[in-house]
């Protein structure tokens, strides 16, 4: 099966910058779509990025302007670059990919992103 692996999170500063990235086992070219979600304590898991089989690259109103997707093909890898941190980005994010191949979609463990002073 797809194998996703996050790496990147970790305690910032308010203002700070972190990138995660997410390397998969299998290719993130083509139709298979990829994002980064978050879960903070007692809230429901949301999307933050995504880019869709299509190629359109969506964010929630939350993080516009402040965080970009980005991917390389050629490492099979995801980024989430996260700039201007604040307190309620707080959370755990999870790499996410949807496999044509396999017909479901694959999760990665979590990276805990913690902002705070």
């Amino acid at each position: 099966q797809v194998q996703l692996v996050e790496s990147g999170g970790g305690l910032v500063q308010p203002g700070g910058s972190l990138r995660l990235s997410c390397v998969a086992s299998e290719s993130i070219a083509g139709i298979n779509a990829v994002g980064w979600y978050r879960q903070a304590p007692g809230q429901q898991r949301e999307m933050v990025a995504s880019i869709t089989s299509g190629g359109n690259i969506l964010y929630t109103d939350s993080v516009k302007g402040r965080f970009t997707i980005s991917k390389d093909p050629a490492k099979n890898t995801v980024y989430l670059q996260m700039n201007s941190l604040l307190l309620e980005d707080t959370a755990v994010y999870y790499c996410q990919l949807h496999s044509w191949k396999y017909g479901m979609a694959f999760w990665g463990k979590g990276t805990l992103v913690t902002v705070s002073s």
